[in-house]
């Protein structure tokens, strides 16, 4: 008898566009032989399963079942596959341990901390990784432009500290530039992470757990036409993405131990992609931010990897529901 899998996409924020792309490429390659997935829309109007015929079905979320022609449907597991709250963020993953089933991706707490750059970069440097100087800002506080300029330098990078997809992100090269960075990131966030540029080869890893076993996926050097890695770049097609990198091996290495080494500190689960700057001439790399729910489109950098490695995408994510079952 086929488990039955409920596939999570939508979300509640900006990066729903993005979950609705990645959604395509996960249900055309989850294996159906195996598993019966039910693809669930999480929008602020209400969760629903959409039959063959549009009917829309509303989701009980007593205990997360859906009723096709009087039958009730309850899940096995969940593939989450929301980028932005609440699918990034903790909330469904607290959710769903209330109710006891198993999910893929990382716990509350994991999905709670990376999911805010600032408390992110400050575990990883407590646990000896290099990461960029940094200041965090409410929205609340009286915010001067000497606060930031005392502590980094230009040019430095201004984000919204919970999100992702570079949404609101901002390059700042001149200090006129700050003020109008902040208020541009401080409508996507009530907080937001000025963050110092490292110069160096952007790198970024996927890592994911099988068979109990950490492993992590060839690694892709992101080479953007736009100044930066933005919303456009990584969607829109303004960069160049080349995998596996063209780097040396001592390089990769120290990008796969890291990227390892960040998996074991945030007790990360499931699939995740890690960000790094490699910073040539002190031969180290700097973590930028950890996503616990990377891309899945066709475009996305996680399928890419996985099919560098000689895996298929159907083989990709029987592994992870494999995991999330056995853990």
């Amino acid at each position: 008898m086929k488990l039955s899998i409920a596939f999570l996409t939508g979300g509640f924020s900006g990066e729903a566009e993005v979950s609705y792309k990645s959604a395509i490429t996960i249900e055309q390659n989850v294996d159906k032989e195996r598993w019966d997935l039910y693809k669930i829309d999480i929008t602020t109007n209400g969760w629903f399963y959409e039959l063959s015929s549009g009917k829309k079905i509303l989701v009980d979320k007593n205990d997360f079942s859906i009723m096709i022609d009087d039958e009730k449907i309850s899940f096995d597991a969940v593939l989450i596959g929301i980028h932005g709250t609440p699918g990034e963020d903790g909330k469904l993953q607290g959710y769903f341990d209330i109710l006891h089933i198993p999910y893929t991706s990382c716990d509350a707490a994991t999905s709670a901390l990376t999911f805010n750059k600032r408390y992110s970069v400050a575990v990883a440097a407590f646990g000896g990784m290099n990461v960029a100087k940094s200041v965090h800002l409410f929205s609340n506080d009286t915010i001067s432009i000497n606060t930031i300029t005392d502590q980094l330098r230009l040019p430095v990078f201004v984000k919204p500290n919970n999100g992702g997809s570079s949404i609101g992100m901002t390059k700042v090269t001149e200090l006129s530039q700050l003020t109008a960075a902040l208020g541009k990131a401080f409508k996507e966030d009530d907080q937001v992470l000025v963050e110092e540029f490292i110069k160096g080869r952007e790198l970024t890893i996927g890592v994911f757990k099988s068979k109990g076993e950490i492993i992590p996926l060839p690694i892709t050097e992101i080479i953007s036409k736009k100044d930066f890695f933005d919303y456009e770049a990584k969607y829109l097609g303004a960069s160049e993405e080349v995998t596996p990198a063209k780097v040396d091996e001592s390089i990769a290495e120290k990008i796969r131990s890291e990227a390892v080494k960040a998996y074991k500190i945030f007790n990360c689960r499931g699939v995740v992609r890690i960000d790094f700057i490699y910073n040539e001439l002190e031969a180290k790399p700097y973590m930028l931010e950890l996503n616990t729910i990377p891309g899945q489109s066709e475009a996305s950098i996680v399928p890419q990897q996985v099919r560098a490695m000689g895996w298929t995408l159907k083989e990709f994510y029987t592994a992870l529901i494999e995991e999330c079952l056995h853990n």
